[in-house]
């Protein structure tokens, strides 16, 4: 069945980071701004929409949910399709105003590294192991519900941590809708490449971390202990407190 608040929660949150994350790398504001650019606005919209969607805002994310469970996979389509189409609308509006200044200044709102073209397998590498370490973070803190009012927090620092290592070499995108959009817009949607680093890196990394959490999940893995009884809860015994009354 469609839901339509996720769709909108998923469109309006990853329309955001494109556009806000996007904007800041054309700045020229350097890599610490984009990095917190893009954890900010991930932490800020998981407080605003995560009792709507869960604010995957990224279709990596989504699929290691639906690895673990946590999404059917028919609505997984449904958090795709506005994800890519926020990205899409972002990348579209971002042109359409900074075009107007300069044309070239767009290139920038795209996410690529030293690794991108001279070794795109490596490029892979690195896209999987920075998203396995922001999916793991979702698993084991929204998805299991240890980190309390801490979680979105928690993914926020996840991704700008992953940007600030990641950044450099492949422009640490973590997330195809981040990547699709401004190369939709560009005209560079038809580059095999792209596709090969920026999605499969991502949807192998969220595999991984899926994997390794049902590995882990304590629900299935710990011992079950049994708790120590509450002294008040202690069974009452009338015998031994008319031995007590006696020897009184």
């Amino acid at each position: 069945m469609f839901n339509y608040k996720v769709f909108v929660a998923e469109l309006i949150g990853t329309f955001a980071l494109v556009f806000i994350g996007a904007a800041v790398g054309m700045y020229n504001a350097g890599l610490l701004a984009v990095a917190l650019a893009h954890g900010l606005t991930l932490a800020v919209f998981a407080y605003a929409f995560g009792y709507i969607s869960g604010t995957h805002i990224n279709p990596a994310v989504t699929f290691g949910l639906a690895l673990n469970g946590t999404v059917e996979w028919r609505e997984a389509v449904v958090y795709w399709i506005a994800q890519f189409a926020g990205a899409i609308l972002a990348a579209f509006a971002l042109s359409a105003t900074v075009g107007q200044v300069s044309a070239d200044a767009f290139a920038a709102a795209q996410t690529t590294g030293v690794l991108t073209q001279q070794f795109p397998y490596s490029a892979v590498a690195v896209e999987a192991l920075l998203t396995f370490f922001l999916v793991n973070t979702v698993l084991h803190t929204a998805v299991a519900g240890k980190a309390g009012p801490m979680a979105g927090w928690a993914i926020g620092l996840t991704l700008t941590i992953a940007i600030l290592a990641g950044g450099p070499l492949t422009g640490a995108s973590l997330n195809p809708a981040r990547t699709f959009g401004p190369a939709a817009v560009a005209g560079a949607a038809t580059n095999g490449m792209m596709y090969l680093i920026y999605f499969i890196g991502p949807f192998l990394g969220a595999a991984v971390a899926a994997g390794l959490y049902r590995l882990l999940d304590t629900a299935d893995s710990a011992p079950h202990l049994v708790a120590i009884p509450d002294v008040d809860d202690a069974p009452f015994d009338e015998d031994d407190e008319e031995e007590e009354e006696a020897v009184g």
